[in-house]
């Protein structure tokens, strides 16, 4: 091949390489202009419902085209890409513009707590504020969850958990669970409460003589934490009698007193150590709200000295429930219970009047000895809704035997209360309780027994 057939086929060959380069150069701008062109429209269209938004919101329901602000604005930028703007009516429009309202965040989350779910833990938290006559004003979290081990056996009683903590004012800081589990078949049932408080409290001394005189009032500092679980074997088919184990640690140190000799010469700081048994028989419906059935409980516990207790003691502790309803949205609960120690009992594990929702309105520990005798009787009454009242009388005798029980030491306790619903059949109460001392108030969920 000559020299110049060589030239000419070299030529050739940058000539195509240079009019594929162009065709692919002409090829990808096309690409890009078809790609450009619906992002434009749709540029328009968005600046375009803008702009008749914000002349609606002006009282504007008619648009000329030179009205289309916006739109002009991008006729400039892109004038190849936009065509005239006609006039345009437009109804009157319900946007509204979206942002994030806590409040209503909250109502409606409130609204539907109690709602029947059927998720396999219903859960619900509950803010607000708290008060009690030993605590005082303060601010508290509560959370209930109520969930089936079973979900198939629509027989099974619904377990459940209840989380709290709380803080006051008076220095008061507070955190714990309780529940009660009841396993397949209702074979076994799991009881626990663990808490741990610390709080400045009020102390008259022991004994009713020292409680009900004023002058006696001191004060001191307490920490405290508590595990106790229980675990129950069922012994008959009818779902109703159970007998099972209960352990029990608690430990308490108190300090700052401003009378160490009310204690009488105890330790100020206690730890106690103990197990027994736990015998009941319930047929109520709903452990956290009967509306009919009977519970009765009989707890045995000791506090060996094997077990590193200082203090060697025992208790028996029995409790009679019974709930009937009287008529529609009314239920009539009656209370007994009894506590009588044995031993060398701490001051800390004495039977106190104010706990555990008896005895509404007293101080916690005002009157405390080693025995204690005290019932209620409450009438609960759904009013609409989720709301509901409820009215309550009842009385407590403390005492150190059976020869010392005197009419005239007993305590008297009335009361009424508001109940809300907070999930269904788990009630949050507001109760205000008439006392020989002074009224007070107290803030709790679940009902009181």
């Amino acid at each position: 091949m000559c020299s110049g057939q060589k030239s000419v086929i070299l030529h050739a060959m940058k000539y195509n390489m240079r009019v594929k380069k162009t065709a692919t150069l002409f090829a990808c701008c096309g690409i890009f202009f078809l790609m450009c062109k619906p992002l434009q429209a749709q540029i328009v269209r968005n600046v375009d419902t803008v702009a008749v938004m914000e002349l609606a919101h002006h009282g504007r329901t008619t648009f000329p085209a030179d009205s289309m602000g916006k739109a002009n604005v991008l006729a400039n930028v892109l004038p190849d890409t936009l065509l005239p703007v006609l006039p345009v009516t437009v109804e009157p429009s319900n946007y509204r513009s979206k942002y994030y309202s806590p409040l209503k965040w909250i109502g409606k989350y409130l609204a539907n707590t109690n709602k029947q779910s059927d998720k396999p833990f219903d859960f619900s938290v509950l803010f607000g504020p708290s008060y009690s006559a030993a605590t005082s004003l303060g601010i508290g979290a509560t959370a209930s969850g109520l969930y089936s081990w079973d979900r198939s056996d629509k027989s099974l009683p619904k377990s459940n958990v209840s989380v709290f903590a709380n803080a006051s004012i008076a220095g008061m800081l507070s955190l714990g669970v309780r529940g009660n589990n009841f396993l397949p078949h209702d074979k076994y049932r799991l009881d626990y409460q663990v808490f741990v408080f610390t709080f400045p409290s009020n102390f008259w001394g022991i004994g009713y003589e020292n409680g009900v005189d004023d002058a006696n009032k001191g004060t001191y500092e307490r920490v405290k934490f508590q595990f106790k679980p229980s675990f129950l074997f069922r012994l008959s088919r009818k779902k109703s009698v159970f007998l099972g184990p209960v352990v029990d640690i608690e430990w308490v140190n108190s300090f700052g007193f401003t009378d160490i000799s009310k204690l009488e010469g105890q330790d100020p700081t206690i730890a106690n150590y103990g197990f027994g048994f736990n015998f009941s028989y319930d047929t109520r419906d709903f452990v956290l709200n009967a509306y009919k059935g009977n519970y009765f409980r009989w707890e045995q516990m000791t506090y060996p000295g094997a077990l590193g207790n200082k203090y060697q003691f025992s208790y028996t502790d029995l409790t009679y429930c019974a709930y009937r309803q009287i008529w529609k949205g009314g239920v009539l609960a009656m209370e007994l219970h009894s506590l009588f120690n044995y031993g060398d009992v701490p001051w800390t594990m004495m039977a106190q009047v104010g706990v555990q929702g008896r005895m509404r309105g007293y101080y916690e520990g005002r009157y405390r000895d080693r025995n204690i005798l005290e019932g209620q009787v409450e009438l609960r009454q759904r009013i609409k809704g989720r709301h509901g009242i409820a009215v309550w009388g009842g009385m407590a005798n403390v005492f150190p035997g059976f020869k010392d029980i005197y009419w005239n030491q007993t305590l008297p306790n009335y009361g009424i209360g508001y109940r809300w619903e907070f999930k269904e059949r788990v009630n949050v109460r507001f109760d205000f309780g008439f006392t020989k001392n002074s009224p007070n108030f107290t803030f709790n969920i679940n009902e009181a027994f």
